[in-house]
Protein backbone atom coordinates (compact mmCIF):
# COMPACT_ATOMS: atom_id res chain seq x y z
CA UNK A 1 0.00 0.00 0.00
CA UNK A 2 1.68 3.30 -1.10
CA UNK A 3 1.32 6.67 1.18
CA UNK A 4 1.60 9.33 -1.38
CA UNK A 5 0.02 12.41 -2.28
CA UNK A 6 1.01 14.43 0.77
CA UNK A 7 2.10 17.06 -0.66
CA UNK A 8 -0.84 17.85 -3.35
CA UNK A 9 -3.04 17.63 -0.52
CA UNK A 10 -1.40 19.93 2.28
CA UNK A 11 -2.80 23.00 3.81
CA UNK A 12 -1.11 25.39 5.68
CA UNK A 13 -0.43 24.59 9.48
CA UNK A 14 1.01 24.72 12.35
CA UNK A 15 2.40 22.11 14.22
CA UNK A 16 1.91 23.04 18.34
CA UNK A 17 3.91 21.31 21.26
CA UNK A 18 2.33 22.05 25.01
CA UNK A 19 4.42 21.20 28.06
CA UNK A 20 1.60 21.01 31.44
CA UNK A 21 3.56 20.88 35.33
CA UNK A 22 1.13 20.18 37.91
CA UNK A 23 1.95 20.62 41.61
CA UNK A 24 -0.11 19.73 45.07
CA UNK A 25 -2.45 17.34 43.03
CA UNK A 26 -5.08 15.52 45.34
CA UNK A 27 -4.35 11.88 45.75
CA UNK A 28 -7.31 9.85 44.67
CA UNK A 29 -6.22 6.23 44.93
CA UNK A 30 -5.99 4.94 48.18
CA UNK A 31 -2.42 2.62 47.91
CA UNK A 32 -0.46 5.14 45.46
CA UNK A 33 -0.25 8.28 43.81
CA UNK A 34 -3.14 9.44 41.58
CA UNK A 35 -2.68 8.88 37.84
CA UNK A 36 -3.31 12.58 36.18
CA UNK A 37 -4.22 12.87 32.56
CA UNK A 38 -5.15 16.42 31.32
CA UNK A 39 -7.16 16.64 28.58
CA UNK A 40 -8.33 19.89 26.68
CA UNK A 41 -11.45 20.97 25.65
CA UNK A 42 -12.85 20.97 22.63
CA UNK A 43 -10.03 19.39 21.33
CA UNK A 44 -10.24 15.81 20.60
CA UNK A 45 -7.48 13.32 21.80
CA UNK A 46 -5.34 15.55 23.48
CA UNK A 47 -3.42 12.92 25.59
CA UNK A 48 0.00 13.29 27.39
CA UNK A 49 3.03 10.92 26.92
CA UNK A 50 2.01 8.69 29.16
CA UNK A 51 -0.52 8.74 31.74
CA UNK A 52 1.32 7.31 34.73
CA UNK A 53 1.97 8.08 37.86
CA UNK A 54 4.93 10.32 37.52
CA UNK A 55 2.77 12.97 36.04
CA UNK A 56 2.04 13.47 39.87
CA UNK A 57 5.03 14.68 40.49
CA UNK A 58 6.05 18.08 40.64
CA UNK A 59 9.21 17.72 39.14
CA UNK A 60 8.22 15.95 35.85
CA UNK A 61 6.22 18.12 33.66
CA UNK A 62 4.84 16.46 30.61
CA UNK A 63 5.07 17.39 26.85
CA UNK A 64 1.46 17.15 25.12
CA UNK A 65 1.75 16.07 21.55
CA UNK A 66 -1.79 16.62 20.12
CA UNK A 67 -1.10 16.93 17.10
CA UNK A 68 -3.10 20.38 16.47
CA UNK A 69 -3.23 22.20 13.27
CA UNK A 70 -4.14 25.74 13.86
CA UNK A 71 -6.07 26.64 10.33
CA UNK A 72 -8.47 29.30 8.74
CA UNK A 73 -11.08 26.77 8.39
CA UNK A 74 -13.23 23.56 9.88
CA UNK A 75 -13.03 20.13 8.65
CA UNK A 76 -14.34 17.46 9.39
CA UNK A 77 -12.83 15.56 12.37
CA UNK A 78 -11.88 12.43 10.57
CA UNK A 79 -10.19 14.51 7.80
CA UNK A 80 -8.51 16.81 10.37
CA UNK A 81 -6.92 13.50 11.30
CA UNK A 82 -5.87 12.35 7.85
CA UNK A 83 -4.11 15.77 7.50
CA UNK A 84 -2.51 15.27 10.95
CA UNK A 85 -1.10 12.51 9.17
CA UNK A 86 0.12 14.24 6.41
CA UNK A 87 1.99 17.08 8.71
CA UNK A 88 3.76 15.07 10.88
CA UNK A 89 6.97 15.97 12.23
CA UNK A 90 6.79 18.88 9.19
CA UNK A 91 5.63 21.76 7.92
CA UNK A 92 5.03 20.94 4.30
CA UNK A 93 4.01 23.54 1.78
CA UNK A 94 3.89 26.78 4.20
CA UNK A 95 3.95 30.15 2.59
CA UNK A 96 7.50 31.05 2.16
CA UNK A 97 9.17 28.08 3.95
CA UNK A 98 10.84 25.80 1.67
CA UNK A 99 10.87 22.18 1.62
CA UNK A 100 12.15 20.56 4.77
CA UNK A 101 14.93 18.73 4.10
CA UNK A 102 16.93 21.17 1.27
CA UNK A 103 20.19 22.82 1.79
CA UNK A 104 20.51 20.99 4.98
CA UNK A 105 23.61 18.87 6.53
CA UNK A 106 26.15 22.14 5.63
CA UNK A 107 25.62 23.36 9.36
CA UNK A 108 28.09 23.09 12.24
CA UNK A 109 27.97 23.40 16.07
CA UNK A 110 29.14 26.99 16.65
CA UNK A 111 26.96 28.49 13.75
CA UNK A 112 23.94 29.94 14.97
CA UNK A 113 20.79 27.48 14.09
CA UNK A 114 18.22 29.64 14.68
CA UNK A 115 14.15 28.78 14.82
CA UNK A 116 14.44 27.01 11.33
CA UNK A 117 16.79 24.43 12.38
CA UNK A 118 16.73 21.22 11.67
CA UNK A 119 19.83 19.30 12.59
CA UNK A 120 19.32 16.36 14.83
CA UNK A 121 21.68 15.37 17.74
CA UNK A 122 22.57 12.07 18.86
CA UNK A 123 23.91 11.02 21.79
CA UNK A 124 25.00 8.21 24.64
CA UNK A 125 25.08 8.98 27.91
CA UNK A 126 26.53 6.38 30.86
CA UNK A 127 26.89 6.93 34.30
CA UNK A 128 29.19 5.79 37.30
CA UNK A 129 28.54 5.20 41.03
CA UNK A 130 24.81 6.80 41.45
CA UNK A 131 23.91 7.01 44.94
CA UNK A 132 21.45 3.68 45.54
CA UNK A 133 18.07 4.33 46.44
CA UNK A 134 16.02 0.98 46.51
CA UNK A 135 16.12 -0.91 50.04
CA UNK A 136 16.23 -4.45 48.23
CA UNK A 137 18.16 -3.61 45.15
CA UNK A 138 20.44 -0.84 43.51
CA UNK A 139 18.89 1.93 41.85
CA UNK A 140 16.74 2.07 37.94
CA UNK A 141 17.92 5.27 36.79
CA UNK A 142 16.67 7.36 34.24
CA UNK A 143 17.39 11.11 32.95
CA UNK A 144 15.20 13.69 32.39
CA UNK A 145 16.95 17.11 29.89
CA UNK A 146 15.11 20.00 30.82
CA UNK A 147 15.80 23.39 28.36
CA UNK A 148 16.44 26.46 29.71
CA UNK A 149 14.18 29.53 29.32
CA UNK A 150 14.45 33.34 28.97
CA UNK A 151 11.98 33.88 32.32
CA UNK A 152 14.42 31.38 34.34
CA UNK A 153 12.14 27.98 33.71
CA UNK A 154 12.50 24.97 32.27
CA UNK A 155 10.78 22.92 29.40
CA UNK A 156 11.11 18.97 29.89
CA UNK A 157 12.58 18.27 26.10
CA UNK A 158 13.40 14.35 27.08
CA UNK A 159 13.33 11.29 28.93
CA UNK A 160 15.38 8.24 28.38
CA UNK A 161 14.68 4.73 29.32
CA UNK A 162 15.09 3.61 32.50
CA UNK A 163 17.87 1.35 33.27
CA UNK A 164 16.87 -1.45 35.95
CA UNK A 165 18.65 -2.14 39.15
CA UNK A 166 22.38 -0.62 38.24
CA UNK A 167 24.51 2.24 39.81
CA UNK A 168 26.56 2.49 36.32
CA UNK A 169 23.73 2.34 33.95
CA UNK A 170 24.83 2.61 30.21
CA UNK A 171 21.74 4.40 28.27
CA UNK A 172 20.37 3.15 24.89
CA UNK A 173 22.02 6.18 22.25
CA UNK A 174 18.73 8.42 21.53
CA UNK A 175 17.98 11.42 18.74
CA UNK A 176 16.68 14.58 19.61
CA UNK A 177 16.52 17.94 17.44
CA UNK A 178 18.72 20.74 17.91
CA UNK A 179 16.09 23.14 18.49
CA UNK A 180 14.50 21.30 21.06
CA UNK A 181 17.15 20.91 22.81
CA UNK A 182 18.89 24.70 22.60
CA UNK A 183 16.00 26.88 20.96
CA UNK A 184 18.45 28.27 18.68
CA UNK A 185 20.98 29.63 21.22
CA UNK A 186 24.62 27.30 21.80
CA UNK A 187 25.00 28.40 24.74
CA UNK A 188 21.22 27.95 26.41
CA UNK A 189 21.84 26.07 29.87
CA UNK A 190 20.16 22.39 29.42
CA UNK A 191 19.88 20.77 32.81
CA UNK A 192 19.85 17.27 33.07
CA UNK A 193 18.10 15.49 36.56
CA UNK A 194 19.18 11.89 37.09
CA UNK A 195 16.10 10.28 38.79
CA UNK A 196 15.48 6.38 40.15
CA UNK A 197 12.45 4.97 38.86
CA UNK A 198 9.78 3.61 40.97
CA UNK A 199 6.90 1.78 39.62
CA UNK A 200 4.39 3.82 42.14
CA UNK A 201 5.80 6.66 40.32
CA UNK A 202 7.24 8.35 43.32
CA UNK A 203 10.80 8.60 41.49
CA UNK A 204 13.48 8.80 43.90
CA UNK A 205 15.56 12.58 42.84
CA UNK A 206 19.74 11.25 42.70
CA UNK A 207 20.67 14.92 41.28
CA UNK A 208 21.13 16.90 38.41
CA UNK A 209 24.26 18.94 36.23
CA UNK A 210 23.76 21.29 33.90
CA UNK A 211 25.49 21.53 30.61
CA UNK A 212 24.67 23.25 26.84
CA UNK A 213 24.80 22.43 23.80
CA UNK A 214 28.02 24.04 22.43
CA UNK A 215 29.59 21.93 25.46
CA UNK A 216 27.54 18.70 24.54
CA UNK A 217 29.43 18.74 21.09
CA UNK A 218 32.46 18.73 21.92
CA UNK A 219 32.05 15.15 22.88
CA UNK A 220 32.23 14.63 19.37
CA UNK A 221 36.48 14.74 19.75
CA UNK A 222 36.49 13.97 23.66
CA UNK A 223 34.40 12.23 26.04
CA UNK A 224 32.81 14.80 28.97
CA UNK A 225 32.01 14.02 32.19
CA UNK A 226 29.84 15.35 34.98
CA UNK A 227 28.97 15.27 38.24
CA UNK A 228 25.58 14.26 39.53
CA UNK A 229 24.86 16.36 42.60
CA UNK A 230 21.93 16.56 45.06
CA UNK A 231 21.62 20.09 46.31
CA UNK A 232 19.97 18.89 50.03
CA UNK A 233 22.55 16.60 50.22
CA UNK A 234 25.36 18.86 49.69
CA UNK A 235 23.60 21.22 52.31
CA UNK A 236 23.23 18.55 55.03
CA UNK A 237 26.56 16.37 54.86
CA UNK A 238 29.79 18.32 54.90
CA UNK A 239 31.82 15.68 53.21
CA UNK A 240 29.43 14.93 50.69
CA UNK A 241 31.35 14.97 47.16
CA UNK A 242 28.75 14.02 44.61
CA UNK A 243 25.66 11.41 43.95
CA UNK A 244 28.09 9.58 41.42
CA UNK A 245 28.93 11.26 37.66
CA UNK A 246 27.18 11.24 34.14
CA UNK A 247 30.00 10.48 31.22
CA UNK A 248 28.87 11.69 27.42
CA UNK A 249 29.79 8.77 25.56
CA UNK A 250 29.07 10.37 22.12
CA UNK A 251 27.44 12.99 20.25
CA UNK A 252 27.09 13.81 16.28
CA UNK A 253 24.86 16.08 14.49
CA UNK A 254 23.13 14.64 10.98
CA UNK A 255 20.43 16.31 8.88
CA UNK A 256 17.28 15.55 9.98
CA UNK A 257 14.84 14.07 7.21
CA UNK A 258 10.77 14.33 7.59
CA UNK A 259 8.10 11.53 7.00
CA UNK A 260 7.12 12.98 3.87
CA UNK A 261 10.52 13.46 2.63
CA UNK A 262 10.38 9.46 2.32
CA UNK A 263 7.47 9.56 0.83
CA UNK A 264 8.01 11.82 -1.73
CA UNK A 265 10.93 9.86 -2.55
CA UNK A 266 8.79 6.70 -2.94
CA UNK A 267 8.54 5.12 0.29
CA UNK A 268 5.14 2.71 0.64
CA UNK A 269 4.07 1.77 3.67
CA UNK A 270 2.35 -1.49 4.08
CA UNK A 271 -0.30 -1.42 6.40
CA UNK A 272 -1.68 -5.45 7.96
CA UNK A 273 -4.86 -6.04 10.29
CA UNK A 274 -5.30 -8.68 12.91
CA UNK A 275 -8.17 -9.06 15.19
CA UNK A 276 -8.54 -11.10 18.29
CA UNK A 277 -11.07 -13.98 18.12
CA UNK A 278 -10.20 -15.25 21.47
CA UNK A 279 -13.02 -16.88 23.73
CA UNK A 280 -12.25 -14.20 26.14
CA UNK A 281 -13.91 -11.43 23.94
CA UNK A 282 -17.14 -13.36 24.97
CA UNK A 283 -20.26 -15.22 22.46
CA UNK A 284 -20.59 -13.27 19.72
CA UNK A 285 -24.39 -13.60 19.28
CA UNK A 286 -24.23 -12.21 23.04
CA UNK A 287 -25.21 -8.36 23.49
CA UNK A 288 -22.33 -8.43 26.46
CA UNK A 289 -19.29 -9.81 24.00
CA UNK A 290 -17.13 -7.07 22.54
CA UNK A 291 -17.88 -8.69 19.00
CA UNK A 292 -21.47 -8.14 19.35
CA UNK A 293 -22.68 -7.36 15.58
CA UNK A 294 -25.46 -4.96 17.10
CA UNK A 295 -27.98 -4.00 13.95
CA UNK A 296 -27.73 -0.90 15.47
CA UNK A 297 -24.13 0.26 16.56
CA UNK A 298 -20.95 -1.06 15.49
CA UNK A 299 -18.68 -2.80 18.02
CA UNK A 300 -15.30 -1.42 19.60
CA UNK A 301 -13.58 -3.97 17.65
CA UNK A 302 -15.70 -2.65 14.27
CA UNK A 303 -15.23 1.30 15.68
CA UNK A 304 -11.45 0.78 15.86
CA UNK A 305 -11.60 -0.80 12.56
CA UNK A 306 -13.06 1.68 10.93
CA UNK A 307 -11.55 4.45 12.83
CA UNK A 308 -8.02 3.81 11.89
CA UNK A 309 -8.93 2.36 8.16
CA UNK A 310 -11.01 4.98 6.71
CA UNK A 311 -7.78 7.14 7.03
CA UNK A 312 -5.35 4.67 5.89
CA UNK A 313 -7.31 3.71 2.64
CA UNK A 314 -7.20 7.09 1.71
CA UNK A 315 -3.13 7.50 1.15
CA UNK A 316 -3.36 3.76 -0.50
CA UNK A 317 -3.18 3.06 -4.36
CA UNK A 318 -4.88 -0.43 -4.17
CA UNK A 319 -6.99 -0.31 -1.57
CA UNK A 320 -5.59 -3.49 -0.36
CA UNK A 321 -5.37 -4.35 3.46
CA UNK A 322 -3.78 -7.79 4.23
CA UNK A 323 -5.94 -8.98 7.15
CA UNK A 324 -5.93 -11.48 9.76
CA UNK A 325 -7.79 -13.14 12.85
CA UNK A 326 -6.12 -15.62 15.73
CA UNK A 327 -7.48 -17.62 18.49
CA UNK A 328 -10.03 -19.36 16.76
CA UNK A 329 -10.81 -22.53 15.69
CA UNK A 330 -11.56 -23.22 11.75
CA UNK A 331 -14.34 -25.60 10.40
CA UNK A 332 -14.54 -27.76 9.22
CA UNK A 333 -12.16 -29.69 11.46
CA UNK A 334 -12.03 -27.48 13.69
CA UNK A 335 -8.81 -26.75 13.34
CA UNK A 336 -6.91 -23.66 16.04
CA UNK A 337 -4.84 -21.01 13.91
CA UNK A 338 -3.23 -17.90 15.30
CA UNK A 339 -2.88 -16.06 12.17
CA UNK A 340 -6.07 -17.25 9.77
CA UNK A 341 -6.74 -14.95 6.53
CA UNK A 342 -10.10 -13.56 7.27
CA UNK A 343 -11.18 -13.82 3.83
CA UNK A 344 -10.43 -17.19 4.13
CA UNK A 345 -8.19 -17.02 1.15
CA UNK A 346 -4.62 -18.04 1.98
CA UNK A 347 -3.25 -17.61 -1.11
CA UNK A 348 -4.91 -14.10 -0.81
CA UNK A 349 -5.24 -12.42 2.38
CA UNK A 350 -6.05 -9.10 1.08
CA UNK A 351 -9.03 -7.51 1.56
CA UNK A 352 -10.51 -4.45 -0.51
CA UNK A 353 -10.88 -1.36 1.62
CA UNK A 354 -11.85 -1.21 5.36
CA UNK A 355 -15.09 -1.95 4.11
CA UNK A 356 -14.07 -5.10 2.48
CA UNK A 357 -12.10 -5.92 5.99
CA UNK A 358 -15.09 -4.98 8.32
CA UNK A 359 -17.21 -7.35 5.62
CA UNK A 360 -14.27 -10.26 6.28
CA UNK A 361 -14.52 -9.81 9.74
CA UNK A 362 -18.03 -9.94 10.18
CA UNK A 363 -17.86 -13.33 8.02
CA UNK A 364 -15.74 -14.83 10.15
CA UNK A 365 -17.82 -14.38 13.26
CA UNK A 366 -20.25 -16.16 11.50
CA UNK A 367 -18.01 -19.18 10.71
CA UNK A 368 -15.67 -18.95 13.48
CA UNK A 369 -15.44 -20.33 16.70
CA UNK A 370 -13.76 -18.03 19.23
CA UNK A 371 -11.35 -20.10 21.25
CA UNK A 372 -7.79 -19.63 22.38
CA UNK A 373 -5.36 -19.28 23.62
CA UNK A 374 -3.91 -15.63 22.47
CA UNK A 375 -0.78 -15.51 20.90
CA UNK A 376 0.55 -12.60 19.38
CA UNK A 377 3.74 -13.79 18.30
CA UNK A 378 2.88 -15.75 15.25
CA UNK A 379 1.18 -12.58 13.33
CA UNK A 380 4.16 -10.44 14.62
CA UNK A 381 6.86 -12.82 13.10
CA UNK A 382 4.33 -12.79 9.52
CA UNK A 383 4.77 -9.51 9.26
CA UNK A 384 8.28 -9.35 10.07
CA UNK A 385 9.57 -12.26 7.76
CA UNK A 386 7.95 -9.72 5.00
CA UNK A 387 9.90 -6.70 6.24
CA UNK A 388 13.25 -8.44 6.36
CA UNK A 389 12.93 -8.75 2.60
CA UNK A 390 13.22 -5.48 1.67
CA UNK A 391 15.18 -2.93 3.85
CA UNK A 392 16.45 -0.31 1.40
CA UNK A 393 13.80 2.22 2.85
CA UNK A 394 11.63 1.57 -0.02
CA UNK A 395 9.20 -0.30 2.36
CA UNK A 396 7.93 0.47 5.49
CA UNK A 397 5.08 -2.25 7.42
CA UNK A 398 2.57 -1.36 10.15
CA UNK A 399 1.38 -4.48 12.09
CA UNK A 400 -2.43 -3.29 13.52
CA UNK A 401 -3.50 -5.84 16.54
CA UNK A 402 -6.76 -5.33 18.01
CA UNK A 403 -6.97 -7.36 21.20
CA UNK A 404 -9.05 -7.83 24.43
CA UNK A 405 -6.02 -7.76 26.43
CA UNK A 406 -5.52 -11.28 27.52
CA UNK A 407 -1.83 -12.45 26.44
CA UNK A 408 -0.95 -16.01 26.57
CA UNK A 409 2.71 -16.06 24.90
CA UNK A 410 4.18 -13.01 26.19
CA UNK A 411 7.93 -14.31 26.43
CA UNK A 412 7.10 -15.33 22.57
CA UNK A 413 6.10 -12.01 22.32
CA UNK A 414 8.72 -10.11 23.71
CA UNK A 415 11.23 -11.75 21.58
CA UNK A 416 9.33 -11.75 17.88
CA UNK A 417 9.26 -7.66 19.10
CA UNK A 418 13.10 -7.69 19.94
CA UNK A 419 13.75 -9.10 16.60
CA UNK A 420 11.05 -7.14 14.82
CA UNK A 421 12.95 -3.67 16.23
CA UNK A 422 15.71 -3.85 14.08
CA UNK A 423 13.11 -4.24 10.82
CA UNK A 424 10.96 -1.51 8.89
CA UNK A 425 8.29 -2.00 10.91
CA UNK A 426 5.79 -0.86 13.86
CA UNK A 427 3.29 -2.23 15.92
CA UNK A 428 0.35 -0.80 16.95
CA UNK A 429 -2.25 -2.29 19.46
CA UNK A 430 -5.60 -0.90 20.40
CA UNK A 431 -6.93 -2.70 23.64
CA UNK A 432 -10.73 -2.83 24.03
CA UNK A 433 -13.17 -3.82 26.47
CA UNK A 434 -12.59 -3.35 30.70
CA UNK A 435 -8.87 -4.71 31.12
CA UNK A 436 -6.28 -3.35 33.06
CA UNK A 437 -3.62 -4.42 30.18
CA UNK A 438 -0.93 -4.48 32.57
CA UNK A 439 0.63 -7.20 29.36
CA UNK A 440 -0.22 -4.24 26.60
CA UNK A 441 1.45 -1.23 28.62
CA UNK A 442 4.88 -3.57 29.12
CA UNK A 443 4.94 -4.14 25.78
CA UNK A 444 4.78 -0.55 24.43
CA UNK A 445 8.68 0.38 25.46
CA UNK A 446 8.11 3.83 26.62
CA UNK A 447 9.63 3.68 29.93
CA UNK A 448 11.42 0.62 29.57
CA UNK A 449 12.67 -0.95 26.55
CA UNK A 450 10.90 -3.77 26.22
CA UNK A 451 13.76 -7.22 26.42
CA UNK A 452 13.94 -10.90 25.47
CA UNK A 453 17.12 -12.99 27.08
CA UNK A 454 18.90 -10.15 27.87
CA UNK A 455 18.67 -8.31 24.48
CA UNK A 456 16.56 -5.24 24.37
CA UNK A 457 14.85 -3.49 21.70
CA UNK A 458 16.87 -1.90 19.21
CA UNK A 459 14.37 0.51 18.48
CA UNK A 460 10.71 1.30 20.46
CA UNK A 461 8.42 0.14 17.66
CA UNK A 462 5.13 -0.91 19.85
CA UNK A 463 2.25 1.75 20.51
CA UNK A 464 -0.32 0.88 23.24
CA UNK A 465 -3.54 2.85 23.08
CA UNK A 466 -6.94 1.59 24.91
CA UNK A 467 -10.16 2.10 23.33
CA UNK A 468 -12.29 2.65 26.20
CA UNK A 469 -9.90 5.87 26.46
CA UNK A 470 -11.50 7.56 23.30
CA UNK A 471 -15.20 6.72 23.84
CA UNK A 472 -16.87 10.14 23.45
CA UNK A 473 -19.54 10.06 26.49
CA UNK A 474 -22.30 11.66 24.74
CA UNK A 475 -22.27 8.23 22.13
CA UNK A 476 -20.68 10.34 19.54
CA UNK A 477 -19.39 7.72 17.16
CA UNK A 478 -17.30 10.01 14.70
CA UNK A 479 -15.48 11.54 17.57
CA UNK A 480 -14.50 8.40 19.49
CA UNK A 481 -13.31 7.48 15.45
CA UNK A 482 -11.08 10.61 15.33
CA UNK A 483 -9.82 10.69 18.88
CA UNK A 484 -8.43 7.02 18.01
CA UNK A 485 -7.38 7.34 14.26
CA UNK A 486 -5.27 10.50 15.87
CA UNK A 487 -3.25 8.92 18.57
CA UNK A 488 -2.76 5.29 16.98
CA UNK A 489 -1.55 6.75 13.82
CA UNK A 490 0.99 9.79 15.88
CA UNK A 491 3.95 7.57 15.94
CA UNK A 492 4.18 5.96 12.81
CA UNK A 493 6.33 8.72 11.47
CA UNK A 494 8.92 8.95 13.62
CA UNK A 495 8.69 5.15 14.26
CA UNK A 496 10.07 5.09 10.77
CA UNK A 497 12.49 7.76 10.44
CA UNK A 498 14.20 6.16 13.71
CA UNK A 499 14.58 3.32 11.06
CA UNK A 500 16.03 5.40 8.62
CA UNK A 501 18.29 7.53 11.12
CA UNK A 502 19.85 3.96 12.33
CA UNK A 503 20.30 2.21 8.86
CA UNK A 504 21.78 5.59 7.11
CA UNK A 505 18.67 5.90 4.67
CA UNK A 506 18.49 8.81 2.87
CA UNK A 507 15.08 10.02 1.40
CA UNK A 508 15.23 9.22 -2.69
CA UNK A 509 14.37 12.84 -4.70
CA UNK A 510 11.67 12.97 -5.99
CA UNK A 511 10.39 11.75 -9.17
CA UNK A 512 10.09 14.75 -11.48
CA UNK A 513 6.97 16.13 -12.77
CA UNK A 514 4.84 14.67 -15.28
CA UNK A 515 5.35 17.90 -18.07
CA UNK A 516 2.17 18.97 -19.22
CA UNK A 517 1.04 17.74 -22.59
CA UNK A 518 1.64 19.89 -25.44
CA UNK A 519 -1.40 20.98 -27.66
CA UNK A 520 -2.38 19.15 -30.82
CA UNK A 521 -1.21 21.03 -33.78
CA UNK A 522 -4.21 22.34 -35.52
CA UNK A 523 -5.74 20.49 -38.61
CA UNK A 524 -5.23 22.54 -41.44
Amino acid sequence: MSLGGASERSVPATKIEITVSCRNLLDLDTFSKSDPKPRQPGVAGVRTDRGDRQHAQPGLPTQIRPGLFLRGEAKPALRCVQRGLQNQHLQAGLPGTSVPGAGRGDRRPGQPCGAASHDIATMQLCANKLDKKDFFGKSDPFLVFYRSNEDGTFTICHKTEVVKNTLNPVWQPFSIPVRALCNGDYDRTVKIDVYDWDRDGSHDFIGEFTTSYRELSRAQSQFTVYEVLNPRKKCKKKKYVNSGTVTLLSFSVDSEFTFVDYIKGGTQLNFTVAIDFTASNGNPLQPTSLHYMSPYQLSAYALALKAVGEIIQDYDSDKLFPAYGFGAKLPPEGRISHQFPLNNNDEDPNCAGIEGVLESYFQSLRTVQLYGPTYFAPVINQVARAAAKISDGSQYYVLLIITDGVISDMIQTKEAIVSASSLPMSIIIVGVGPAMFEAMEELDGDDVRVSSRGRFAERDIVQFVPFRDYVDRSGNQVLSMARLAKDVLAEIPEQLLSYMRTRDIQPRPPPPANPSPSPAPEQP
